[in-house]
């Protein structure tokens, strides 16, 4: 079985977008739906056609092309169950521990609320891809918006424990600013350090962030690391639990 083929653009002012395309069968989903035109101009660039939407929640950047691209291409459009009613044009509902089938490739359905109260991740074991649309950025986590801190570090924490070199394709070009926050709360990190540096010198070029690791946001994204020794020390919660760690460092990201 041949890999699958995946095409990242940008949409929108900072969102990024993705195609996932069996080169055998034919099949193409799109992860989410930000723009109808980004996303059909990167159809006409590889020669695919869209069969699928994979929904990851209801947030207006991430599902505006969805009706207009059901109407071209009478798409199927999967989304997470908790959010059905402000998901256009879904047909097939998901929930965490849900498994389906893409191209013959198992789709797991991981729920990450936070971001959003039914927001979903979707992992390709196999191919080692999570698609985390925005629970997880590089160096970075997504607002909570509709979940409390806890909420959100329980997600992340089930992220984290997927295997290291999983790629992650994320939903938004916001790793610059990440970056410089995160220096903020992890200042003797050395390898967050070399990767900030690496950070700015491929955006300054025009190079895209994505895809990560989950063994790189491991090592250096402070959202994933409130067990980490260092990181409780420079905050003054050395006693404090993993959870409250992370809602300190939410908030100064907020603040940022």
């Amino acid at each position: 079985m041949a890999a699958l083929e995946i095409e990242l653009f940008t949409c929108r002012s900072d969102n990024f977008g993705v195609l996932l395309h069996d080169p055998e069968s034919g099949a193409t989903a799109s992860i989410d739906a930000p723009e109808e035109e980004a996303i059909l101009d990167a159809l006409a660039r590889r020669g695919w056609t869209l069969g699928h939407i994979f929904t990851t929640h209801h947030h207006q950047d991430h599902v505006e092309a969805n009706l207009a691209l059901k109407a071209r291409f009478g798409v199927t459009i999967t989304g997470p169950a908790r959010e059905v009613a402000r998901i256009p044009g879904i047909d097939r509902r998901v929930d965490g521990g849900d498994i389906f089938d893409f191209a013959g490739r198992r789709v797991e359905v991981i729920a990450t609320p936070g971001h959003t109260a039914g927001h979903v991740c979707y992992h390709l074991p196999e191919e080692k891809l999570l698609f985390s649309a925005d629970t997880l950025f590089a160096l970075g986590c997504g607002r909570l918006f509709e979940g409390g801190p806890a909420d959100m570090w329980n997600s992340l924490t089930k992220l984290a424990a997927l295997p290291e070199k999983t790629r992650v394709y994320f939903g938004h070009e916001y790793t610059l600013s990440n970056a410089r926050f995160a220096r903020t709360v992890d200042p003797d990190n050395a390898a967050l350090a070399r990767r900030v540096a690496a950070i700015e010198t491929l955006r300054a070029a025009g190079g895209f962030t994505a895809p990560t690791t989950i063994g790189e946001e491991k090592a250096t994204n402070p959202f994933l690391r409130a067990a980490d020794p260092a990181i409780r020390r420079h905050l003054g919660m050395e006693r404090a639990s993993d959870a409250a760690v992370f809602a300190e460092i939410r908030a100064r990201k907020d603040a940022f």
